[in-house]
C-alpha cells in the first residue's frame, strides 16, 4: 500500500508540473499580450453543436468559428483542467480579477461557453490541472494534487455526480509520471492516460491499467467517438498515433506539428474534424482525419 501511495503522489505532482510547462513555450508576457494572442493554452474542446472551437487561454476563452477568432463571453477566468462535454464544459483554475469567486475555483461548470459558471465543489480549496470528462456520461476524472474536504489524499479520483462524491483509484499497473488524461465519451468506466513511459488503458475507472505498445513519453491523449484513441508522443521524434480500441493496432497520422502536441480534440458532430494545439501554441484543424491540415494560429497569434 505504501508503494501505491508514493506512486500516486509522484504522478499527480508531476502532472501539475507538466501542465504548467505546456503553457510556457515561447509565450508573450503580460505586458506584450494583445487581443490577437494567446498568453497560455490550458485545454481544447468543441462546442456541443460542433460549430466553435474553444481554447482556454489564461484570460478566458478564445473561440474559433467560421474562419474567425473571437473572445468568449463572460468573465476572463483562468481556466485550468478544461474538459468539454455535451452539456457544456467542466474546469478549474483561478477567478478573473475582481470576481467574487474564491481562489482557486475548485470544480466549476458552464453550460453557455463561459458566459456564466456554476461552482460544483471545492471552491477555494484546490486547482485541478489534470481533469477529464466523459463527453456523454459526464463521469469526471481528476488528478488531485493535495488533500481537501472531499478527497483525503492526492491521487486519481472519479466522480459520477458532478463532484459531490469521489472515489479514489489506485492506478495499479501504471508506470511513469502522468502527463495527459482522457475519458471515454460513452463508457463511464474507461479512462486513458499518458505518462513519461507510454500510454495506458483502464476499463475499471482507473483501478488497474494496461499498457499500449507505445514506449515513448506521451504529451497528449484523447478517446474518439469510435472508442479509438489518439496518442501524441513527445521529444524530437514526436508523432501522433491512432490506436484501435479492440485490436490495439496503431496507425500513424501525419501532422504539420514541429515538436510536441499539447492538446487534441475531436468535433462531436463531424468526427473527421480534429484540432490540435502544439507546445509552441500553433493551432491546426483537419476536416478529413488528418489528410490535410489548416493552421489557424501561429505561436499563439490568432490568424
Amino acid at each position: 500500500m505504501k508503494k501505491i501511495l508514493v506512486l500516486t503522489l509522484f504522478v499527480v505532482l508531476s502532472f501539475g508540473t507538466v501542465a504548467c510547462s505546456k503553457k510556457t513555450s515561447e509565450e508573450p508576457d503580460h505586458t506584450s499580450h494583445t487581443d490577437s494572442a494567446f498568453m497560455h493554452v490550458h485545454g481544447l474542446g468543441y462546442s456541443p453543436d460542433g460549430k466553435r472551437l474553444l481554447i482556454p487561454v489564461h484570460n478566458g476563452l478564445s473561440v474559433y468559428a467560421d474562419g474567425k477568432w473571437s473572445d468568449g463571453p463572460g468573465d476572463k477566468h483562468d481556466y485550468m483542467g478544461f474538459a468539454a462535454a455535451d452539456n457544456g464544459f467542466y474546469s478549474s483554475g483561478h477567478p478573473a480579477p475582481g470576481s467574487t469567486y474564491k481562489n482557486p475555483l475548485g470544480l466549476i461548470k458552464s453550460t453557455n461557453e463561459g458566459k456564466s459558471i456554476t461552482v460544483l465543489a471545492l471552491e477555494g480549496e484546490v486547482d485541478l490541472h489534470g481533469m477529464a470528462v466523459g463527453y456523454q456520461t459526464h463521469t469526471l476524472y481528476v488528478l488531485n494534487p493535495q488533500p481537501n474536504s472531499k478527497m483525503k489524499r492526492s491521487g486519481l479520483y472519479y466522480s459520477q455526480d458532478e463532484g459531490q462524491t469521489w472515489t479514489n483509484s489506485p492506478m495499479a499497473g501504471l508506470q511513469g509520471q502522468i502527463t495527459a488524461i482522457a475519458a471515454h465519451p460513452t463508457e463511464k468506466s474507461v479512462v486513458v492516460v499518458g505518462t513519461t513511459e507510454g500510454a495506458y488503458f483502464s476499463k475499471d475507472n482507473g483501478q488497474t491499467f494496461t499498457a499500449f505498445q507505445i514506449q515513448h513519453p506521451v504529451s497528449a491523449i484523447t478517446v474518439l467517438n469510435s472508442g479509438d484513441i489518439l496518442v501524441a508522443t513527445s521529444g524530437r521524434d514526436a508523432k501522433l498515433f491512432k490506436v484501435n480500441a479492440v485490436t490495439k493496432q496503431m496507425a500513424m497520422i501525419i501532422t504539420p506539428s514541429q515538436g510536441g502536441i499539447a492538446f487534441i480534440a475531436q468535433n462531436p458532430v463531424s468526427p473527421e474534424e480534429l484540432a490540435i494545439v502544439t507546445e509552441k501554441k500553433d493551432v491546426y484543424i483537419t476536416k478529413d482525419s488528418g489528410a490535410a491540415w489548416h493552421r489557424v494560429a501561429s505561436k499563439g497569434v490568432r490568424k
